[in-house]
């Protein structure tokens, strides 16, 4: 098997001088841990989730907590614009370009936006349609956009709570509403709308339907458990009997529709549409901005990981002729990391993340290293070996071991660059820092990830096939105990 090294770093790293530079590196510090990983990680999801406070607050508070202003959402829809010109840039015909512009260019447009959009959700019979009825009679209702969601927490049909959800998160303020105290499910889905730095207020209705007792009781647990602000309502009371009694000594009696009782609710209300209206806007166009750049970014991501994958699936063979033809541990060490160094750079390229020919030596070390102390490698070699002593004529086909180990190595390697990197922001100029925590997790999320019986199965017989081509199909068995 004939493989042509042409890069720099191959034919450099297989000589004698890199062998010093690794062996340094392999047992020193040599990478300084940056910031910017982590914090363009949490960036993603376009928004500034400010919602970790723990003590009470009401609608207002909850919106004095939000850093919002105009000047910081058009930073956030650049950012956005940013992510889908580079997808135009890397993918001039992609599909999803002509979409993502025409919702940018709305972005731009809902700044200025004056109606309000109010979502009422809930589970069901909660009282969402009485309650739009009942609010269509305010004075705000020309600002107002009040819109009813399909209830919450049914059973999995055509409308899931995630896609509700989805729609609700379009709305600039959220009414949520009860008729008692809260389950889980109704507890977990305000969590989420707080985390979703979405304003709400919970509501709850049909408090006339409880004792006085009761129902303060259950206004009391709602407050506490939520710590934010609730109100009580009761949008369509229950009809009570009125029995007149005439001078004749005859008796009338007749049902009678009180009044809604709403008036604590259009009260708070009205304030914060009031006093917050832009702001409510500003933050949703915020979130918006958000979740389009995210999903751009996912565009792209996918456009670079198909570029990336022949990549790695290249350098992954290179990796195991090197390792078989040079059967010595040793050996098999440097031109592996001489290798993924040269990985390194080709796929920083994809993902805008450039590398000097130092920097990328000092990532390929620290991987190697990290592998190692994770015990990736032992796992991998004796899964590998396991996978290959069921033919004994590849097994005793000296570097067969090591060259698909390196190979298969070299392939974790470079999907958990990919992974890493997708995490990253656009368009950073420098890869000198790296996050040393995250790139961990990834190498162990990757590498669990492919370590599948079926997938080490088809790689060892590619692996074969391509070191010891004169050997046909080899039937793998038995490598459920050190992969399962």
């Amino acid at each position: 098997m004939v493989v042509k090294l042409q890069r720099p770093i191959l034919v450099g790293g297989l000589g004698l001088s890199f062998s010093l530079w690794m062996l340094d590196s392999w047992h020193d510090s040599i990478v300084q841990v940056g910031e910017f990983g982590l914090l363009s990680a949490l960036a993603v999801g376009g928004g500034l989730w400010l919602f970790q406070q723990n003590r009470p607050k009401d609608s207002l508070k909850q919106l004095d907590g939000m850093v919002v202003d105009r000047a910081t959402v058009e930073s956030a829809i650049a950012k956005t614009e940013t992510v889908i010109n580079q997808l135009a840039q890397e993918a001039e015909n992609h599909p999803a370009l002509e979409t993502l512009r025409e919702q940018v260019a709305q972005l731009l447009l809902e700044l200025d936006r004056q109606k309000i959009k109010v979502a009422v959700t809930g589970g069901k019979s909660v009282g969402k349609s009485t309650l739009i009825q009942v609010l269509q009679n305010l004075e705000t209702q020309n600002f107002v956009s009040l819109q009813e969601t399909a209830p919450l927490f049914r059973e999995v049909g055509e409308n899931s709570d995630t896609a509700i959800l989805a729609e609700v998160a379009k709305s600039d303020f959220v009414l949520f509403l009860t008729n008692g105290d809260l389950t889980d499910s109704e507890f977990q889905t305000l969590q989420q709308l707080k985390a979703a730095n979405q304003p709400n207020m919970l509501v709850f209705n049909k408090q006339d339907q409880y004792l006085t007792d009761e129902s303060a009781n259950i206004l009391l647990s709602l407050k506490q458990r939520m710590q934010a602000n609730v109100v009580a309502t009761a949008a369509s009371p229950i009809a009570i009997k009125v029995r007149k009694h005439e001078a004749d000594g005859s008796v009338q009696e007749w049902m009678e529709q009180p009044a809604a009782d709403i008036q604590q609710l259009t009260q708070q209300l009205g304030e914060v549409l009031a006093q917050q209206g832009q702001r409510l806007v500003w933050v949703t166009t915020m979130r918006k901005a958000g979740l389009l750049k995210a999903e751009a970014k996912n565009w792209l991501n996918g456009t670079r990981r198909d570029r990336a994958t022949p990549i790695i699936e290249q350098y992954q063979w290179i990796a195991a002729a090197a390792a078989f033809a040079n059967p010595v541990p040793a050996f098999d060490i440097l031109a592996t990391a001489a290798i993924n160094a040269q990985m390194v750079m080709d796929l920083g390229n994809i993902y805008q993340q450039k590398f000097s020919l130092e920097q990328a030596q000092t990532v390929a070390g620290t991987m190697g290293s990290l592998m190692l102390k994770l015990g990736l490698v032992e796992l991998s070699t004796k899964a590998i070996s396991t996978v290959l002593k069921s033919n004994a004529l590849t097994f005793v086909a000296g570097g067969v071991v090591q060259g698909v180990s390196a190979a298969y190595l070299t392939r974790v390697a470079g999907l958990s660059l990919v992974e890493y990197f997708q995490q990253q922001e656009i368009a950073i100029d420098s890869g000198t820092g790296l996050n040393l925590d995250n790139l961990r997790q990834t190498l162990q999320k990757v590498f669990q990830q492919n370590q599948q019986i079926g997938f080490l199965q088809r790689f060892v017989k590619q692996g074969v096939k391509r070191l010891l081509p004169e050997v046909q199909q080899v039937e793998v068995v038995g490598v459920e105990k050190f992969v399962g």
